[in-house]
């Protein structure tokens, strides 16, 4: 019985069979085999180029030469950074045929990983951060009034009322936090009640219209008869409630009377939610990162008037739960327009 085989078909054959994006490096540091998803992650490569030419990796270099010269296996990282950033662990392991020791590597992306612990760091970090400042002035409050203001009953009761205040910031966040959460946890599960949206609206304009008044503020509503879409409607009125709240606190002008345009349409087989302020409007540099949980336009504004930095996060993961699309347009100086699309069916 013939018992030869082509060890160089087995090889590529092996390869084929992995996952992850792999190739066979001969002794002459040349690439032996490369399996499907190497050849898509480096479509210039080819079986007979140098390794040098395929990967221009200092770390990945050193180690094939190391596994080849007859070292044990070894993982080394690979980040490349043309067009866009991505981060791989490399492992490298020596393969010993009748010709010589061959090194098979593969690799396995970490880039979405990193950037997921990247985020959960930030996140606590932003969290520790929101939390930090309420805390430190309750505290501090707490500690005047049982010294110097404990005979006090005026700075008693201003103190009492920042605290109440203070407090109820934390209770907001918390409150952010946990919906966010709960969004998140939901995200593949889309939502399917009929919801009218034409009532969603109609609701939260009349609870925000006092709100409204106060800011001198008006609402101005435009909707068809009847709009029913498959949702959520603690959601959809959450998503409505951020989005006319914050054209309100932040669409507003100092001693001046001005609008916020509420408009419901349908557009074809997509509800169309849009909320336009005539206020100062969004510098350019900033409308990318609205949605991003904490981040803020202007910070002092922010917290001087009670916001999260969560509101408009938890608007892009609503709209995204409902399978809809959230567009952001502003202009310095001419207010800031937020438009919903949402499926009907």
């Amino acid at each position: 019985m013939d018992t030869t085989f082509d060890h160089a078909a087995l090889c590529a054959a092996l390869l084929d069979a992995l996952r992850d994006p792999a190739l066979l490096v001969g002794p002459d540091t040349r690439l032996r085999a490369l399996n499907a998803p190497m050849r898509l992650l480096l479509p210039a490569a080819r079986a007979g180029d140098l390794l040098a030419l395929t990967l221009r990796s200092p770390d990945v270099l050193d180690a094939a030469t190391r596994v080849l010269a007859g070292a044990p296996a070894e993982g080394v990282n690979w980040r490349e950074r043309v067009p866009v950033e991505r981060v791989f662990d490399v492992h490298l392991a020596p393969l010993t045929l009748d010709e010589g020791t061959l090194c098979v590597m593969t690799l396995r992306e970490t880039t979405e990983a990193l950037r997921v612990e990247r985020m959960r760091s930030d996140f606590i970090a932003n969290v520790s951060h929101e939390l930090r400042t309420p805390l430190a002035s309750v505290m501090g409050f707490i500690e005047t009034l049982q010294g110097p203001a404990r005979e006090d009953p005026h700075a008693r009761e201003r103190f009492l009322a920042i605290m109440r205040d203070q407090a109820r910031r934390m209770s907001r966040l918390i409150d952010d936090l946990l919906s966010l959460s709960r969004i998140e946890q939901q995200a593949h599960l889309r939502p399917n009640a009929p919801v009218d949206l034409v009532g969603v609206v109609r609701h939260v304009a009349d609870g925000l219209d006092l709100i409204a008044r106060e800011n001198r503020v008006t609402l101005k509503l435009e909707t068809s008869e009847a709009l029913v879409i498959p949702g959520d409607r603690d959601e959809l009125i959450r998503l409505v409630e951020n989005l006319v709240g914050n054209a309100i606190t932040y669409g507003s002008l100092p001693k001046q009377d001005t609008q916020v345009e509420i408009t419901l349409l349908q557009q074809g087989d997509q509800a169309r939610l849009s909320v336009r302020d005539h206020g100062q409007g969004i510098a350019r540099e900033d409308l990318p990162r609205l949605t991003e949980r904490f981040y803020r336009a202007d910070v002092g504004a922010s917290r001087a008037k009670g916001g999260t930095g969560l509101g408009l996060a938890l608007v892009k993961h609503i709209v995204a739960r409902h399978r809809g699309r959230l567009f952001i347009t502003s202009q310095p100086g001419e207010g800031a327009c937020f438009e919903a699309l949402l499926p009907k069916s």
